[in-house]
């Protein structure tokens, strides 16, 4: 089991975050191009969903479209309220990172980056300790280790 990478949106698709694991391949192109053919992915991705449904799903509801997975990823995706879009890229392994994403919004964006008022809004995320604290709790998921050769 593995962790890829880790990317954090805001609602405008700004992205506050970008972290790097055990990542093999890079996408071939700037970064930031990178970052706006994700998030134009994710916002498609939500709204087909959401059409598609055979039940209502309400547009304050943010569990509608909570993970994909194509022969050699998945891509795990969690919405707060306030529109903040965390994404989570793993191998086929894990199953589920919901809760690592929940915890990686309310224990460590919030208290580290929202509370802190040296952390402008809406900017990417300079902090240090946020960086740290984040690559130590990656670090110690049990879905973190390089997957075997």
């Amino acid at each position: 089991m593995t962790i890829h990478n880790l990317y954090i949106f805001d609602r405008a698709g700004t992205c506050l975050h970008y972290g790097e694991w055990h990542r093999r391949r890079q996408a071939g192109i700037p970064r930031e191009e990178e970052f706006k053919l994700m998030f134009g992915m994710l916002f498609s991705l939500r709204s087909f969903v959401g059409k598609m449904s055979p039940t209502d799903i309400s547009a304050r509801r943010r569990d509608g479209f909570v993970s994909f997975q194509t022969s050699k990823y998945r891509l795990h995706y969690y919405e707060t309220p306030s529109g903040l879009r965390l994404v989570l890229n793993t191998d086929l392994s894990v199953a589920s990172a919901r809760e690592a994403l929940h915890h990686i919004y309310s224990h460590l964006f919030v208290e580290l980056v929202v509370k802190n008022p040296l952390c402008p809004p809406r900017q990417p995320v300079q902090s240090d300790l946020f960086r740290s604290r984040l690559d130590a709790f990656v670090r110690s998921l049990p879905f973190f280790g390089p997957r075997p050769a």
